[in-house]
């Protein structure tokens, strides 16, 4: 499926997309006709205050909750009647906020599962192909990643989802609990190091600043719905940025469709504490 003329503009081929996606827990709706694109080798940030529905957007697309409608589209492959593992056969991997890694497993046990999807003849040098892009795994190898610090762990929990050869990597809240340091690290070195070896990133991130900084393209959810879309750096100096985080705009204008040229259709006030978009 081709992405959205808005979001079109300047953006790589598309490795993921949704379309109308609605969904939820038990019989309670979270999110609502959910249009996102992620392009090969981009790093897009859903941001927004909590509570809008951004992890669960991710727990949707892996077929971990209930969809009552929209279209999932991995390459140019329909992808809504995949399971997970399924999804993760058609190259897409996850790496959740909690349980990113087996903790009692070493870590070179760690990679062998996330490999669980390709021929045994393989995983040797898939392995070493994610050790050349994370070299400090290559380290860890026999460490119980249990007890790892948290920068490792997350990184290990990449590389435990580059080992299905991904072409998009979903990532929930990857500085959650790190240091200032380790996460600046994470959402630069790390985040870097995908993009050039061409896996698109689907970020969810309430550090927003800082995970616009990382980003290519942008997309700020708010109750549940996409609100506003736009170039990463566009929205990240757009003088009412915290009136677009909590999603004050006008439902009817061109920005929540992907355009970033529609100042007037921004609410001139937030009524939100503005430190969650720090």
């Amino acid at each position: 499926m081709p992405m959205s003329p808005a979001d079109a503009v300047q953006r790589p081929p598309a490795v993921l997309t949704t379309r109308g996606l609605t969904a939820g827990y038990g019989r309670v709706q979270i999110i609502r006709d959910i249009s996102v694109d992620i392009g090969r080798g981009e790093v897009v940030a859903i941001v927004g205050p909590n509570g809008a529905g951004k992890s669960t957007l991710l727990k949707a697309i892996m077929g971990l909750i209930h969809v009552w409608d929209g279209e999932l589209v991995v390459g140019e492959t329909p992808a809504s009647a995949l399971a997970t593992e399924g999804l993760v056969r058609r190259g897409v991997g996850y790496v959740p906020q909690i349980g990113d890694v087996f903790t009692p497993l070493s870590v070179s046990e760690n990679l062998d599962i996330g490999a669980y999807t390709l021929p045994q003849s393989e995983v040797a040098r898939r392995r070493q192909e994610v050790i050349d892009v994370f070299p400090r795994v290559g380290t860890l190898l026999h460490r119980t990643a249990g007890k790892l610090s948290g920068g490792e762990r997350k990184m290990v929990g990449i590389a435990r989802a580059l080992m299905s050869r991904p072409s998009v990597l979903l990532l929930d809240e990857p500085t959650a609990g790190l240091s200032a340091e380790v996460a600046n690290t994470l959402l630069t070195s790390h985040l870097q190091t995908l993009r050039g070896v061409g896996v698109g990133i689907l970020l969810v991130e309430q550090k927003a600043t800082a995970a616009l900084d990382a980003a290519d393209w942008s997309y700020v959810m708010a109750a549940g719905q996409v609100r506003f879309s736009a170039r990463a750096r566009e929205l990240r100096e757009h003088p009412r940025f915290s009136d677009i985080f909590f999603g004050v705009i006008q439902p009817d204008s061109q920005a929540t469709q992907g355009s970033a040229d529609t100042d007037e259709t921004i609410s001139t006030t937030a009524q939100e504490d503005t430190a969650w978009a720090k």
